[in-house]
């Protein structure tokens, strides 16, 4: 079975700037995109083959049809015909609101199947571009909602400047915002489930202030104080460098400029790759050849053995 990719569910916004259609070289006259969702299983938001002998099908019809064959024995029984990962690009203009998801037990408490869990890697953002994510200092629920309401809940959470190549992982719980000129790649679990904490006092185009979850997202943020909310790595030319390992996606990134095979023999699950620069050509076992270029995303069947990787290409990894 032949690498797989989809047509991308390109997101107007408010927010939305104008990296994502250069970056994945489109031919659209769309603007304000904010979000390019290259891989999702999200009902009524479900991405549909663009190519090969799947061609016109929606991910979770594939799923449906090839079960174990597409994402692993172990995931088709854990999560049947929902495919786990939803794989985005975000390019965010303006500063998005502050938000937490909540973890699986609690999402599943409200009638939801499941939280969520995300990470983010920075691409080329812009030269002051920031982000938050974590509490930078202690609070009890009490005062979090004390400090929505007086405007000072920015002052709680750390903040970061960001360049290309930074990694920050965000567990359920983990109070964050992606802030302005941030361009970024973002793997999480299928999921919408999405607490609003602050909204910066903006109005819609009707001049109404967006909900807030004030309460829900209370009983959901971890209010723990780590030192550092950064990934640390060393990124290391031609082999790949772990950046995640939770239950829900395993996540890598290479940067290669030799040829690499990539063993996934031992692997009982689909793997998907984000690229992130430049370009290659993946090669399966068996013998299908498909490129793999900045702002593509390909995923790669459970029974796939193994791919060879060529070319000056730099790209994330991730599988459950």
């Amino acid at each position: 079975m032949q690498p797989i990719k989809f047509n991308p569910l390109l997101v107007q916004t408010l927010w939305g700037g104008e990296k994502i259609i250069p970056f994945k070289h489109l031919n659209s006259d769309l603007t304000q995109v904010g979000e390019s969702w290259e891989i999702s299983g999200v009902k009524g938001n479900e991405t549909v083959v663009s190519e090969g002998e799947f061609k016109g099908k929606k991910l979770n019809e594939l799923v449906d049809e090839l079960k174990g064959k597409l994402v692993g024995e172990a995931n088709y029984k854990r999560f049947g015909n929902d495919f786990p990962l939803l794989i985005k690009f975000i390019d965010a203009r303006q500063e998005l609101s502050i938000q937490v998801h909540p973890t699986d037990e609690l999402a599943q408490k409200r009638g939801k199947p499941r939280g969520k869990t995300e990470m983010w890697y920075i691409m080329d953002s812009d030269e002051n571009a920031k982000l938050r994510a974590g509490m930078k200092e202690k609070i009890t629920p009490e005062q979090y909602k004390q400090m929505v309401e007086d405007d000072t809940i920015t002052e709680a959470i750390a903040e970061y400047k960001v360049k290309e190549g930074d990694c920050f992982f965000l567990p359920a719980g983990r109070i964050h915002s992606i802030g302005t000129g941030c361009f970024l790649a973002e793997i999480q679990q299928t999921s919408d489930v999405t607490y609003r904490i602050y909204d910066f006092k903006r109005k819609d185009k009707n001049g109404n202030y967006r909900e807030l979850h004030t309460e829900e997202a209370a009983e959901c943020i971890d209010y723990n104080v780590e030192p550092n909310y950064r990934t640390e790595y060393t990124p290391v030319k031609n082999e790949g460098v772990a950046l995640v390992e939770c239950p829900y996606f395993t996540t890598a990134v290479y940067d290669l400029n030799e040829p690499m095979t990539l063993d996934y023999s031992e692997l009982d699950s689909f793997v998907i790759l984000i690229g992130l620069k430049g370009s290659g050509e993946i090669t399966d076992n068996e013998g299908n050849t498909t490129t793999l270029c900045e702002g593509e995303t390909i995923l790669i069947p459970a029974t796939t053995s193994e791919v060879k990787v060529t070319g000056n290409i730099k790209f994330l990894e991730t599988y459950v």
